[in-house]
């Protein structure tokens, strides 16, 4: 009987998996080795693997490519990436070298457009789709970039009084979208999302504030999210299909309406035992969009997609070490990282998010369950199974091994520096740990670079105001 971590792995998945596979009792992540990079840079140690971003970008492309030609559909597909997700500039960048487009949620993502079209990483043909309950300082920033030239801004009305704010200053014709406040899931504690407007009320809101002013500004766009993103249940197909059929019944008296924008991303890889059919669900997407213009009679719209963590999440690890064992009880084997979940990986806290968790290396040592701790005073700060089961089991750490036990957690690319805010003050003052981006070169081989250091005490205590 096998009772080896790799075993373990082998008898219980496909092993191994795109992106993951093990050398000489080391793991590889996306052809990168790992061990290599600890050896360089130390740990705990955030990865981020630039190529993954295209990689993810044009599979997703490709695949409504397919769905588009299957049903003959007669409207165009535009990738949009929700810069909230990560507005880090080496992702931003990356995911503009393959022809995307991008959504903001708030006043300093316009900031951020603005540099990129100084950078000329962007022209003013790309679409800005502008979501989210907008203060004036967001209205403002949008005005000045439909002012300015950029042709293809779409501000996503949140409430019906943010019109005011454009027709009062936008000079010329401008686009607009409107978004449908979505029915939340049944688990929710309140039945409607709080961002956008009513269904029920758009069609008198069209025809009141928007029908015949076509000369100032036109419906381009209607806009859902959902919260689960796109899964297949009776959820997100009854949702979906109420935009659809709203959509047929705003094209029949607005002829300017081209466009739906089925915000709400694809699930991501959590676990070693992920399945997920992204062709079917786009293939039903795309029929189902097609069969309800058809039974309508209206031309079918552009589709667009918003995908933040389904662009980015797969791109990123962080990487420990196992600095300690703790055997607290009779059951229970504690491993103490060399940092904190709480505030490296704040989803594992926060909304109890589980991450694709995988050892570096002992892959051919004994295996036995344990608890992986943080380093902070908090109790919360532990990480106690996985997607796929309540546990969580790692090699047997020996402490008389030169070579401690690393772990690594993959796919974190999205919002974990956004949550935890990045660089800044931490539960405990537990730092920041050092972030290496690996991406290729002017001629096309991988290097390696420190994007940040790992972060100081003077840092923090200028932060906190005891240095000047």
């Amino acid at each position: 009987m096998n009772n080896t971590y790799l075993g373990l792995v082998e008898q219980t998945f496909n092993f191994p998996q795109e992106g993951l596979n093990v050398k000489d009792g080391y793991l590889h992540f996306n052809g990168l080795d790992i061990k290599a990079l600890i050896d360089k840079y130390g740990t705990p140690m955030k990865l981020t693997y630039l190529p993954k971003i295209g990689m993810q970008i044009n599979k997703a492309k490709q695949m409504f490519a397919n769905a588009i030609k299957k049903h003959k559909y007669e409207g165009q597909y535009y990738y949009c990436y929700c810069t909230k997700s990560s507005h880090f500039s080496f992702v931003v960048q990356e995911a503009l070298k393959h022809d995307i487009h991008l959504e903001t949620s708030y006043a300093y993502d316009i900031e951020i457009i603005k540099k990129l079209y100084e950078k000329r990483k962007i022209n003013k043909d790309i679409h800005i789709i502008c979501n989210g309950f907008k203060q004036k300082g967001y209205t403002r920033r949008i005005v000045q970039l439909i002012n300015s030239g950029f042709k293809n801004v779409i501000p996503v009305l949140d409430n019906k009084d943010e019109l005011n704010a454009y027709k009062r200053s936008v000079k010329g014709t401008f686009k607009l979208g409107i978004r449908v406040a979505a029915e939340e899931e049944p688990t929710f504690p309140f039945y409607t999302s709080r961002l956008g407007i009513r269904a029920k009320d758009i069609l008198e809101f069209y025809v009141d504030n928007i029908e015949g002013y076509e000369d100032k500004f036109q419906l381009k766009m209607l806009h859902i999210f959902l919260n689960k993103g796109i899964k297949d249940d009776i959820y997100y197909w009854s949702e979906l299909n109420k935009i659809i059929n709203l959509y047929c019944q705003l094209k029949k008296i607005c002829p300017e309406l081209d466009s739906i924008n089925i915000g709400g991303g694809f699930p991501i890889k959590h676990s070693l035992g992920f399945e997920y059919d992204y062709q079917f669900m786009i293939n039903e997407i795309v029929g189902n969009i097609k069969a309800a213009c058809k039974r309508n009679k209206v031309p079918m719209p552009n589709i667009f997609t918003e995908f933040g963590s389904y662009t980015v999440g797969e791109s990123m690890a962080h990487i420990y070490s196992v600095i300690g064992q703790k055997a607290q009880n009779d059951r229970e084997m504690w491993y103490m990282i060399d940092s904190s979940f709480i505030t490296t990986l704040p989803d594992t806290w926060g909304i109890g998010e589980k991450f694709l968790m995988l050892p570096i290396n002992k892959w051919n040592e004994e295996y036995q369950r344990v608890v992986l701790g943080g380093i902070t005073c908090d109790s919360h700060d532990y990480y106690d199974s996985e997607e796929h089961i309540n546990e969580v089991f790692l090699p047997k750490a020996d402490k008389g091994t030169e070579e401690p036990l690393y772990v690594g957690f993959f796919h974190t690319g999205a919002y974990q520096d956004q949550i935890s805010g990045y660089g800044g003050i931490k539960h405990c003052l537990i730092p920041s740990p050092k972030h290496i981006i690996v991406e290729y070169d002017k001629n096309g081989k991988l290097e390696d670079w420190v994007y940040a250091k790992e972060q100081s005490a003077q840092s923090m205590l200028k932060i906190l105001g005891y240095i000047r």
